[in-house]
């Protein structure tokens, strides 16, 4: 934040550097008691605390919690950050985090275990529960994170250790919900899909008195089927939520309770004699009917924040995330391609249950030192998350399937408990403390130095009696600093250095204690940030040491673990979001990214599994007004995915080709009486492209997901 603008946000960046710590606190006291009586009191408030304010909607975001724990200006960050804004996600109309973020430079999909776990990966790094998906700033273990509940979505690229512990360096998600309204306001929606079946939704908020307390609640319910030749996805949400505020003081509790039912469908497979994906349609499966994963889902943030004076700030919050799920599987080991002959073995996962807790305090500060500003945050953060698997069914191998000449119903569903399968655990707690200065050295320069220091206990294991595979007790210093440079107020320059790491553990497989993982990142990068538009351009280097990778015996079919020397990404990442007039609006991204294994016994060389080198996305929106007496607005979007490789996990990688899909929405908006009335039809992948989302390395068959076919969907929505 330049020196001039920074008397107008007095503190709302949390920024702290270990070598500025002592300063911090030592001047702390001296600063409560010396309040400036020419400088106004300022409220400062995270957004993800404060209740919703009818705001334009637009394309263009400026500002951003994720990366600072309050409302920063994305210029003055010295790290790329990305948002989805909520009208991007209202034209849109995606269903899943996946799709949600598809305009999102960097990012793709990565192992969905099936379709049943949010699974992204940011810069070549991240996958399935690797605890980088947030909900208003604090961790998630939702399976499914993208709901009716959603009001946009933030990316932090990059390490986010500083601010959200242990975590990939590629970078963190937050989803952030919508929240309480001051003015009340009554909503109900519906959609049909051309897959079968729909969905329906009441979101009703407003004040309950008038006192700065207010309410919302949205109930949503969705049932349609899948778009294979067989299996329904179930959906039920309800989250109701309050907030309150004052003029010093914002508290906010909300709750979600999820019921889902879904296919669990493991894709496709390569075809190892010819290396492409197997000639069957896209749409058969070579599973069971019996193959879906029944859960419920619940989360629970109170979050607050109170202005203490004109300088300082205290914020906090709880969360509590449970996510609680069974599953039944025909798992494919094997096939022939020659004769069509699938080897198959059924498998089920019961009580399968994964919780975290997250808790954090920090404080936002400001302390003039000569004629520079810092602003200071301390925090403290505790996090428990553990996963367990309880019964783990193992039944034999049968090869009664035949790909090319499908009958489902031939086998019965698991039966056979395997006690040295069950009881998978992974236990992490982690404690820690973290500080941040950004110093505002004159109307050009801000400087960023922080760090935090973790402590973390993480026991892996399974089995009946329990064996542990791997016993971390450890603790760790990560570092941050970053600069940034004010051309003017609406553009910058920027330079950042940050490290992470995450400890090596396996719930499945023995592997003992191996050193953690270890991360360096560095990031150089341009931001601008008009009346209209915000376009960030980085590049980024990251290098992993000691990377956990997997192996697949082939006799066995066991998963065997060792540690990668090194794995590196680099790239260079493009975007660009906003309103380009009155009624046009629009996105475009580009992003190149080489990652590749540098170090390793079998994998030097190959590049990392489901990373597309070259990766673009664009949206043009327009807006016509008082036709019919009401608004006309028409998109079109396309994204643009380059080839892409997966692996046997012994060397050899497997091409999958470039894919560009293109989708577009139409919607029409009008006053009736009293009534807000609008309808939206949706058109996604319009020319019915046949591609491929994600991978999963395996020695005798590796995993594909495939992306939807041609769909539309069909929404009516009345407000009040």
């Amino acid at each position: 934040m330049s020196f001039a603008s920074s008397s107008a946000a007095l503190a709302v960046r949390p920024s702290l550097p270990f070598s500025l710590s002592v300063l911090a606190l030592f001047c702390s006291t001296s600063t409560f008691a010396e309040q400036n009586a020419t400088t106004a009191p300022v409220m400062v408030v995270a957004d993800a605390v404060k209740a919703s304010q009818d705001e334009a909607k637009g394309y263009q975001a400026q500002t951003s919690s994720l990366a600072t724990q309050t409302d920063t200006p994305l210029v003055e960050i010295p790290q790329a950050v990305s948002v989805v804004t909520e009208q991007q996600l209202e034209d849109r109309q995606p269903q899943s985090l996946d799709e949600a973020l598809s305009s999102v430079a960097g990012l793709k999909q990565s192992n969905t275990l099936g379709g049943t776990q949010d699974a992204i990966m940011k810069r070549g790094f991240g996958g399935n529960r690797d605890n980088s998906i947030m909900r208003n700033g604090l961790q998630s273990v939702q399976a499914r994170n993208f709901t009716p509940t959603t009001e946009r979505v933030e990316v932090l690229k990059g390490p986010a250790s500083l601010l959200y512990g242990i975590q990939d360096p590629g970078g963190i998600i937050n989803v952030v919900t919508k929240k309480p309204k001051h003015e009340a306001y009554y909503q109900a929606s519906s959609y049909y899909t051309s897959f079968g079946g729909g969905g329906v939704q009441a979101d009703l908020t407003g004040p309950l008195n008038d006192n700065g307390l207010s309410y919302r609640l949205i109930a949503d319910k969705q049932q349609y089927d899948y778009w294979r030749n067989f299996g329904e996805i179930e959906q039920a949400v309800v989250a109701p939520s309050v907030a309150w505020e004052n003029e010093t003081t914002a508290i906010l509790l909300d709750y979600e309770h999820m019921d889902y039912a879904v296919p669990f469908d493991r894709g496709t497979y390569i075809d190892t004699k010819t290396g492409k994906p197997l000639a069957i349609p896209r749409e058969r499966r070579l599973d069971e009917t019996y193959n879906i994963t029944t859960g419920r889902a619940d989360t629970a943030n109170l979050k607050f924040s109170h202005q203490w004076n004109n300088r300082w700030s205290l914020h906090g919050g709880y969360g509590y995330s449970r996510n609680y799920y069974n599953d039944d599987q025909m798992r494919v080991m094997s096939f022939d391609s020659t004769t069509g002959v699938v080897t198959r073995r059924a498998d089920a996962t019961k009580d399968a249950l994964q919780e975290a807790h997250t808790a954090s305090l920090y404080t936002v500060g400001t302390i003039d030192q000569g004629s520079t500003r810092h602003e200071v945050v301390t925090g403290v953060q505790y996090m428990h998350n553990y996963r367990t698997l309880g019964d783990l069914y193992r039944d034999s191998s049968n090869k009664n399937f035949n790909m090319y000449d499908p009958v489902y119903g031939t086998s019965d569903y698991p039966i056979n408990v395997s006690a040295a399968d069950s009881d998978q655990t992974d236990k992490l707690r982690t404690s820690a403390v973290y500080l941040q200065d950004a110093w505002t050295l004159d109307e050009h320069w801000i400087l960023v130095l922080g760090g935090r220091y973790d402590h973390f206990n993480e026991l892996t294991g399974k089995g009946r009696p329990f064996n542990t595979n791997s016993h971390v007790n450890d603790s760790k210093f990560v570092p941050r600093a970053g600069v940034v440079y004010l051309l003017d107020p609406d553009w910058s320059l920027y330079s950042s250095y940050t490290e992470s790491f995450r400890p090596n553990t396996s719930i499945a497989n023995a592997i003992g204690d191996l050193p953690p993982e270890e991360g360096k990142s560095w990031e150089l990068g341009t931001k601008w940030q008009g009346k209209g538009l915000t376009s960030t351009l980085a590049l980024f280097d990251i290098d992993k040491k000691n990377v956990l990778t997997s192996e697949t015996d082939t006799t066995t079919g066991d998963t065997l673990y060792r540690v990668a020397g090194r794995v590196r990404s680099r790239g260079l990442e493009a975007e660009v979001n906003g309103d380009l007039s009155e009624n046009w609006s629009g996105y475009g991204s580009y992003a190149y990214t080489d990652a590749d294994v540098l170090e390793d016994p079998l994998l030097a060389g190959t590049p990392v599994d489901g990373v597309a080198k070259h990766m673009a996305s664009l949206g043009l929106i327009h807006q016509w007004n008082q036709i019919l007496g009401g608004n006309l607005r028409a998109g079109a979007y396309s994204r643009y995915t380059g080839t892409w490789y997966i692996g046997n996990t012994k060397g050899t990688m497997y091409a999958l080709p470039a894919s560009m899909v293109y989708d577009s929405m139409l919607a029409y908006d009008r006053k009736l009486g009293a009534y807000d009335l609008k309808v939206q039809f949706n058109l996604k992948n319009m020319f019915d492209k046949t591609y491929y989302t994600s991978g999963v390395s395996n020695a005798n068959a590796p995993i594909l997901a495939i992306g939807e076919p041609r769909q539309f969907l069909l929404t009516t929505t009345v407000g009040f």
